[in-house]
C-alpha cells in the first residue's frame, strides 16, 4: 500500500497498518508477555532503538491481556541513513536500451504473434505496482538529488523498510558487552515472544483489485497467485520478490522453472509408457510367455509353493513390457541430458533474475556469530580477517573432534536405515511362504504381488517414522558441531537432512534394483538367510515390476503426505487458535475487529528451517525423477502433477497461513544447487546399472544379435527374439528336490541342463550376457557424461545479451551520474547567483 494515498483517520489506525495517529506506517512488530521477567533488558533495548532513530508505540492485545505489541516505525531520516550504510541500490532514472533494427523488428513480430502474458500486471490500473524499470545505484544522502523521489512515503518499499528495521534490531544492544545485542538473542532468552513485519492487510477483500483504496499487495498475491484457479498461469515473480524478498522469490522462481522443465520430460516419459502399452500384445517376449502352456516353472518358495505354468505370468510379462521396452535406453539418456539442460539453463535464468532484481553487485553482509558459538568459545579469540575485530574462535582440534563425532552419528543413522531395510527383507521372506498358502485364492495365486505390496506399505511407514527421528538427530549433530554463523548451521543441517532422507527413501529401492534375486542361488542349491529363510527370487518376467511398484507407491504416498502436512497442519493450528479466541468470548461480546498486527500474531510463524523443508522435498523428488527413471518413466509426469499443486499450496500457505517472513536477500539457491548436480551424476550411474542389470534389455540384445534366428541380418527386429524365453530359462530335474515331484522344471538363469557333462554350470551365453552388461555400463556412462559435459560447455552461464546490457548499463550509469551532478551544480549556481543579485542593492 502506498501510505501517501491514505488519510489520517481513526479507521486507518485501527486497521493495524499505522500508528494511532494514522500517519506513521508500522514497519515491524515485537511481541512480549507482561509477565516476562526480562523487563530491564527489554527496556534497555527499546531505549537504544529510539536512540537509533526508530519510533515505538505499545498496544495491548485484544484477546489476551498478558500480550503486548510494540509497533515500530522507521522515519525518513533513519531510512536514508541506514539505506546508505547498507549500500541499498535505489532507482534514479528510467532505463533505455540500445537495440539494432533486427532486434526491433523481431520484437514487433513477437509482440504481434505471441499471446499476452496472463500474469502481467496492469500498470495503468495499478500505478503503485509499476516496476521500477530504472537504473539503480547505491543510495547516498550526499547525492540524494540524483534519485527519483516522487513520494518519500513510497520511495522505500515495504520490504526494504522491514529489512532496514530488521538490520537495526539485529545490531542494537540490550546490555553492556560486545555480544549483548540483537533481537535473535532476546527471542531465545524469552524477552520477546515474536518479531515479524506485518502483512499489508487482509488477503481477502470485497473490493476489486483495481480499486486503489482497497488494493494491497497481499490481496493481489492471493487473487493472482495463491488461488487454486490460478494453477495454469505464470507466477508474478516480481511481486513475490517485492513482498517476500529475493530469497523466497528465488525459491518460487526455481520451483516454477523446475516445473516448467518437467513438461518435456513428462511428455517423453508418457510417450515411452504409451509405446509399451500399444506394443504390449505384439511383444514377442510377452507372446511366448502367454503361450507357454507346457512350460513348468520351479517352485519359488520353500514349502508352500506349487508348480506353476509359465503362462500364469502372462499379466506380469505384459505389465513389465510397459516399463521395459525399446524406449527405455533412449529415455534414460534423454533424462540424463535433461538434468544437465535443466541445471545449466537455471544458471542463465538465475543470472537474469539477479540482474532484474539488482543483485549482481550485492554481497551478503558479514553475519553475526551464533549465541551458542560465542558462549562456547568466549575464552578463545582471534582477529576476524573481514572486520578486523576480535571474536571468539573454535580451535582446529576441537572442530575436528566434533566433526568426527558428527560423521560417526551420520554413519550410525545410515546403518539404522539399512537395518530397517533388512527387517523389511526378512518380512518379505517370511510373508511369501504365508501368502503362498493363503486361503483366499486370489492372494494364493498372486502371492508375489501381495508380498511386494505389503512390503512397500510397511517400508513406507518405517520411512515416515524414521524421518521424525532423523530431524531430531540432525538437530543434535549440527548443534554439536557448533557452527559459527546461522548460514553455516543451515547448510550443515540441510546436508544431514538430505543424506538421512535420501538414504531412507532410496535404500529399499536400491535393494530391489540391484540385490533382489541376484544371490538366491538355483533349484537344489538355494541360499538361505540364517540357514532358515530362502532368499527371494525375481518373478519369471523379471524384477523390474517390483522396482516399479516400490517407486510408484513411495513416490505417490510421500507426495500426498507432504501436501497434507504443508497445508493441513497450518490450517488446523489456525483454526484451533480462532476457536480458542471465540471461547474467550471477547470478540463476540464487544464485536471487536482484530487489528492487523494481532491477526498476524495468531498466524503460524515460518518454520525454523526457513525454506529448507521446501527445497528438501523438491530435491528428493528430483532424485526420484532422475535416478531410477529407466525403471519408472511415469515419474516425471507424477512429479509435474504434484508440482502444479505444490506451487499453489506453498503460495496459499505463505499468503494466508503464515506470518510474513523477514524479506531476506539471496543471489542463488545455496547448497541445493551442488546437491542437484550430485544427483545428476548419480542418476547416470544408476540408470546404466538398472538397464544393464535389472532390465532384460541386455539379455534380449545379446540373444537377438548372437543366438536369435536372424543374426545374419545385422540388425534387430521383433522376430529376431523368437525363442528368447526358452533360451533364457534353464532346466532342472525335479526329482532332486526330494518333494515327490518328477520330470523337469524351468528357472531364470543361464546354466547347463542336468544331463550335461557339467550340470548346472554357467553356459557360454551367461558370460556373453555378463560381458555385454559390463560393456554397456562403461559405454553408456562415458557417452552420457560426454554429452552432458559438451552441453554444459555449449551453454554459457550468462546470456550474451545480458552481458551486453550490464556493460552498457555500467557505462550509462557513469554518464548519467556525471550529467546529474553537472545539472545540480548549475542549478545551485543559478540559485546562488539570483540570491546574490537580489541582495546586491
Amino acid at each position: 500500500l502506498n501510505a501517501g494515498k491514505f488519510c489520517t483517520t481513526d479507521a486507518m489506525a485501527s486497521s493495524g497498518l499505522f500508528f494511532k495517529d494514522g500517519k506513521k506506517r508500522i514497519d515491524y512488530i515485537l511481541v512480549y508477555k507482561k509477565s516476562s521477567p526480562q523487563v530491564e533488558k527489554r527496556s534497555t533495548f527499546e531505549k537504544n532503538l529510539r536512540a537509533e532513530g526508530l519510533m515505538l508505540e505499545r498496544e495491548p492485545a485484544v484477546t489476551n491481556s498478558d500480550i503486548m505489541f510494540v509497533k515500530i516505525h522507521c522515519p525518513w531520516e533513519t531510512l536514508c541513513k541506514y539505506a546508505e550504510r547498507m549500500n541499498i541500490r535505489m532507482p534514479f532514472r528510467k532505463k533505455c536500451y540500445y537495440t539494432d533494427w533486427r532486434s526491433k523488428t523481431m520484437g514487433r513480430l513477437l509482440k504481434s504473434w505471441l499471446p499476452r502474458n496472463p500474469m502481467k500486471l496492469d500498470k495503468e490500473a495499478l500505478p503503485d505496482l509499476e516496476e521500477t524499470d530504472c537504473y539503480t545505484a547505491p543510495f547516498s544522502r550526499a547525492r540524494i538529488h540524483h534519485f527519483t523521489i516522487n513520494n518519500k512515503d513510497s520511495f522505500f518499499s515495504n520490504s526494504t523498510r522491514s529489512r532496514i528495521v530488521h538490520h537495526m534490531l539485529q545490531r542494537t544492544k540490550y546490555e553492556d558487552g560486545k555480544s549483548k545485542m540483537g533481537i535473535n538473542r532476546l527471542l531465545n532468552n524469552g524477552t520477546y515472544e515474536a518479531a515479524f513485519p506485518p502483512h499489508e492487510g487482509s488477503h481477502k477483500s470485497r473490493h476489486p483489485i483495481k480499486t486503489h483504496g482497497a488494493q494491497n499487495h497481499r490481496h493481489l498475491l492471493y487473487e493472482r497467485w495463491a488461488r487454486w484457479g490460478m494453477w495454469y498461469k505464470y507466477q508474478p515473480l516480481d511481486l513475490i520478490r517485492r513482498y517476500f524478498g529475493e530469497k523466497i522469490g528465488l525459491y518460487f522462481a526455481w520451483l516454477g522453472w523446475y516445473t516448467g522443465m518437467l513438461i518435456p520430460a513428462a511428455l517423453v516419459g508418457l510417450f515411452v509408457f504409451l509405446y509399451g502399452l500399444f506394443t504390449m500384445d505384439s511383444s514377442q517376449v510377452s507372446k511366448e510367455i502367454c503361450e507357454a502352456n507346457e512350460t513348468i516353472m520351479c517352485p519359488m518358495c520353500e514349502r508352500n509353493c506349487t508348480l506353476q505354468k509359465l503362462n500364469e505370468s502372462c499379466i506380469y510379462a505384459k505389465v513389465t513390457h510397459l516399463f521395459d521396452n525399446g524406449g527405455t535406453v533412449f529415455f534414460a539418456i534423454f533424462m540424463a541430458i535433461w538434468a544437465t539442460v535443466f541445471l545449466e539453463f537455471w544458471k542463465r535464468r538465475r543470472a537474469v533474475l539477479t540482474y532484474d532484481w539488482d543483485l549482481i553487485d550485492w554481497e551478503d553482509e558479514e553475519e553475526e556469530l551464533r549465541p551458542q558459538f560465542e558462549a562456547k568459545y568466549s575464552q578463545v579469540e582471534r582477529v576476524n580477517p573481514i572486520t578486523g575485530k576480535p571474536e571468539p574462535f573454535q580451535p582446529f582440534p576441537d572442530k575436528l573432534s566434533r566433526l568426527m563425532v558428527s560423521v560417526s552419528g551420520i554413519f550410525f543413522m545410515i546403518s539404522l536405515v539399512l537395518t530397517a531395510v533388512f527387517a523389511v527383507v526378512v518380512y518379505r521372506l517370511v510373508a511369501m511362504e504365508q501368502f503362498a498358502s493363503f486361503k483366499w485364492y486370489f492372494i494364493k495365486k498372486y502371492w508375489q504381488f501381495a508380498t511386494s505390496g505389503t512390503g512397500v506399505c510397511i517400508n513406507f511407514m518405517i520411512i515416515m517414522s524414521l524421518n521424525v527421528v532423523y530431524e531430531k538427530v540432525a538437530y543434535l549433530l549440527t548443534d554439536l558441531e557448533h557452527p559459527r554463523t546461522e548460514s553455516e548451521w543451515e547448510n550443515s543441517f540441510a546436508l544431514k537432512m538430505f543424506l538421512f532422507q535420501f538414504v531412507n527413501l532410496n535404500s529399499s529401492i536400491f535393494y530391489i534394483a540391484f540385490f533382489l534375486g541376484r544371490f538366491a542361488g538355483r533349484p537344489g542349491k538355494y541360499n538361505k538367510l540364517f540357514n532358515r529363510w530362502r532368499l527371494e527370487e525375481c518373478h519369471p518376467s523379471g524384477c523390474l515390476i517390483d522396482l516399479c511398484l516400490q517407486m510408484g507407491v513411495i513416490m505417490v504416498l510421500k507426495q500426498m503426505w507432504n501436501n497434507f502436512m504443508e497445508l493441513g497442519y497450518p490450517l488446523l493450528q489456525n483454526w484451533w487458535s480462532r476457536r480458542k479466541m471465540k471461547r474467550g468470548g471477547q470478540l463476540m461480546e464487544h464485536k471487536i475487529s482484530l487489528p492487523q498486527w494481532e491477526k498476524d500474531w495468531n498466524l503460524q510463524p515460518m518454520n525454523l528451517h526457513g525454506l529448507m523443508d521446501e527445497y528438501l522435498e523438491m530435491v528428493l523428488q528430483f532424485g526420484f525423477t532422475t535416478i531410477f527413471v529407466a525403471a519408472f518413466p511415469l515419474a516425471p509426469l507424477l512429479a509435474l502433477l504434484n508440482n502444479i499443486i505444490e506451487i499453489r499450496l506453498d503460495a496459499y500457505k505463505f499468503v494466508t497461513q503464515w506470518r510474513r517472513p523477514m524479506p531476506a536477500r539471496a543471489t542463488d539457491i545455496g547448497i541445493w544447487y551442488g546437491i542437484l548436480e550430485g544427483i545428476g551424476v548419480l542418476a547416470v550411474i544408476t540408470n546404466a546399472f538398472v538397464i544393464a542389470i535389472t532390465s532384460d534389455y541386455i539379455p534380449r540384445f545379446v540373444y537377438a544379435y548372437k543366438y536369435g534366428p536372424c543374426t545374419d541380418q545385422g540388425y534387430r527386429q521383433e522376430k529376431c527374439l523368437k525363442g528368447y524365453v526358452n533360451s533364457s530359462l534353464s532346466v532342472f530335474d525335479l526329482s532332486e528336490l526330494g518333494m515327490g515331484y518328477s520330470g523337469y522344471c524351468r528357472y531364470r538363469d543361464y546354466r547347463a541342463p542336468p544331463w550335461s557333462s557339467t550340470p548346472y554350470e554357467f553356459t557360454l551365453q551367461f558370460w556373453h550376457v555378463l560381458a555385454a552388461r559390463l560393456a554397456f555400463i562403461i559405454v553408456f556412462e562415458h557417452l552420457v557424461f560426454g554429452i552432458k559435459s559438451f552441453i554444459a560447455y555449449l551453454i554459457p552461464d550468462m546470456p550474451k545479451d545480458l552481458c551486453d546490457r550490464m556493460r552498457r548499463e555500467k557505462y550509462l550509469v557513469q554518464e548519467m551520474m556525471y550529467e546529474a551532478e553537472l545539472e545540480h551544480l548549475q542549478r545551485e549556481r543559478k540559485k546562488n547567483g539570483k540570491q546574490y543579485h537580489h541582495e546586491w542593492p
